[in-house]
């Protein structure tokens, strides 16, 4: 200490211990440090915000002196989860003057972190307010800031930040019948911040062209994603406090039961945006560990519309699939992974086949798409209209076309290959991977493979890739192995036709903008149905296809990469060699 008074002896400023420690240490010139001090002094800020701003010492030099005179450990916060630090041992305010965080209590001790651990000041008030001893550790002062500032901002106000001030929205019209219901819990979820966040979410995610959102709640963390041309992307994170209440929000204006945390449950939405147009969401809430996930899927009725040429389908496949639905009886099969288009490419079969002299029942879980002139009925388990009640019921209507959602169990199946047996035009979808595979999977459900080869026409599997943006897509130079290791055949590589590849502009998302249809379409030929009366495996169908001039999906997708719709990568990625 005797070193340090001979230092200032001679002055008449005092330099707090942080000053001195940086002179001894030779990182700082007294005098510098005595001017920092004055204006530190001077503007009423703190002797450590001035000496970094100024740049005379790093925060990280400033950390290592600091750690090496009070002999402290040294702390990289980068390396914490802040969301795992103890909340509510110190005052905010306190926090915030002095730039601390609490990182443990152990016993009557805490573990602090600070920049500057010379400040008494700061010591003697956080054992006046908590009555507990003080352990340091050194931590970079620009790094400790942020972490204090973050941990400082309310809920409320982290909501605020994300959703802005200037936010307006009208509401979704809730049913008359669920009025009642909205109101007894008008406490609980009419929390404006909440509502004003989830309206923000929808009108960003119509905006950015997303097909779904994803409320997720984790133990530390709370989290928003959109999929945006089939990719999942982080959008917001906002705090975990509104989790319930946000639920809760969800589940009243899309007629689900509030009260029930514990089972799935599956509901509507829908929202006015302007005069014209209104646009409607399908959800889904999951009990989860930590609570509720929601999946919010947008329904926009425009995509039924869009004409079978804007789907992506080739004109042999485009033939072969007009000529199947527009035949009087039989059975077409969609198949492919939830979000592969299945919907949409039913929905624009119906409409090419909705005119005035065809009556058209839908059974669906729920109805996706409103279109005018078809009879669609929304699946309700609980009153007991299942996919077989509904086509049952249907049989007594007198229809010409049949759309099932979805063929889940062998009791649908079987009514809606009895109804493709007895005059009728039947669609409906099926998740397997490809078309060869749906066979054999309804052969697995139980169904005769005389049935199957009477009443299925056609199957067409579909994949979405995602379609290279116009405006950014450059040439690939791609070697002949990995092409023909891809899929394709000798005389295709024959430098006719170039490769593209993603590149991202501001005009797209990572060189991708939109998405392409991959399609499998495969008629029911005379000598496939020999093989499933044979009760013949998927590659012995898919080896009988082939030689019928069906692509498979791979193949598909490879000709969209000669088209340049779409890059290689891209076209492996969504489907099997």
């Amino acid at each position: 200490m005797a070193a340090v008074d001979s230092l200032t002896k001679d002055t008449n400023v005092a330099l707090p211990g942080l000053g001195r420690a940086l002179v001894m240490a030779g990182k700082l010139p007294q005098k510098k440090a005595e001017d920092l001090y004055k204006k530190s002094q001077s503007s009423r800020s703190s002797f450590i915000a001035e000496l970094t701003g100024s740049g005379a010492v790093s925060p990280t030099d400033l950390a290592h002196t600091m750690s090496t005179a009070f002999s402290a450990p040294l702390l990289d916060l980068d390396a914490i989860d802040a969301t795992r630090l103890p909340k509510g041992i110190l005052d905010n305010k306190l926090c915030v003057t002095y730039r601390l965080v609490v990182l443990s209590k152990r016993g009557n001790r805490l573990v602090i972190a600070t920049a500057d651990p010379s400040d008494q000041e700061a010591a003697e008030k956080i054992k006046l307010s908590t009555q507990l001893g003080v352990d340091w550790v050194i931590a970079e002062f620009d790094k400790l800031s942020k972490l204090v500032e973050a941990n400082s901002v309310s809920a409320s106000e982290a909501m605020d930040s994300i959703i802005g001030d200037d936010f307006e929205f009208d509401d979704a019209a809730i049913d008359n019948a669920n009025a009642e219901d909205a109101n007894a819990v008008v406490s609980e979820v009419e929390d404006a911040p909440v509502v004003k966040f989830l309206h923000k979410m929808l009108l960003d995610a119509i905006s950015a062209r997303a097909s779904d959102l994803h409320f997720e709640p984790y133990e530390h963390q709370y989290r928003v994603r959109f999929r945006i041309d089939g990719e999942l992307r982080e959008i917001a994170s906002p705090p975990t406090a509104i989790k319930d209440k946000l639920a809760s929000r969800i589940k009243v204006i899309s007629r689900m039961d509030i009260s029930e945390k514990r089972v799935p449950q599956d509901g509507r939405m829908k929202l006015k945006i302007s005069a014209d147009r209104v646009i409607d969401f399908r959800v889904s809430t999951l009990p989860t560990m930590f609570g509720e996930k929601i999946v919010i899927r947008i329904l926009d009725p425009s995509a039924a519309k869009v004409g079978i040429d804007a789907l992506g389908y080739e004109p042999e496949e485009k033939a072969r699939l007009l000529s199947a639905i527009e035949r009087p009886y039989g059975m077409v099969l969609v198949t492919g992974p939830t979000g592969s288009g299945k919907t949409v490419s039913l929905y624009t079969c119906l409409n090419l086949l909705n005119k005035p002299g065809v009556n058209i029942a839908t059974a669906e879980d729920p109805c996706e798409i409103n279109l005018p002139g078809v009879n669609q009925v929304n699946v309700n388990d609980k009153a007991g209209l299942t996919f077989s009640v509904a086509l049952k019921s249907f049989l007594r209507q007198d229809p010409d076309i049949i759309m099932v959602g979805e063929i889940r169990d062998l009791e649908t199946a079987d009514i809606a290959i009895k109804a493709a047996q007895t005059g009728h035009m039947v669609m409906s979808t099926l998740h397997t991977n490809d078309a060869p595979t749906t066979l054999t999977r309804m052969r697995n459900m139980g169904i005769a493979p005389f049935n199957i080869a009477s009443s299925v026409i056609l199957i067409t599997a579909q994949r979405l890739a995602r379609r290279l943006c116009l405006n950014c897509k450059a040439p690939a130079d791609i070697p002949r192995e990995t092409l023909l290791e891809a899929g394709f055949k000798e005389d295709d590589v024959d430098g006719s036709w170039t490769p593209y590849r993603p590149v991202g502009c501001s005009m797209c998302s990572n060189g991708y903008k939109g998405r392409v249809g991959i399609y499998q379409v495969m008629p029911i030929s005379e000598e496939i149905q020999r093989i499933i009366l044979r009760d013949g495996s998927a590659p012995d169908i898919a080896a009988q296809a082939e030689q019928e001039g069906v692509r498979s999906l791979r193949q598909s997708g490879l000709s969209k990469v000669r088209l340049g719709l779409t890059s290689l990568e891209e076209v492996v990625a969504v489907t099997n060699a």
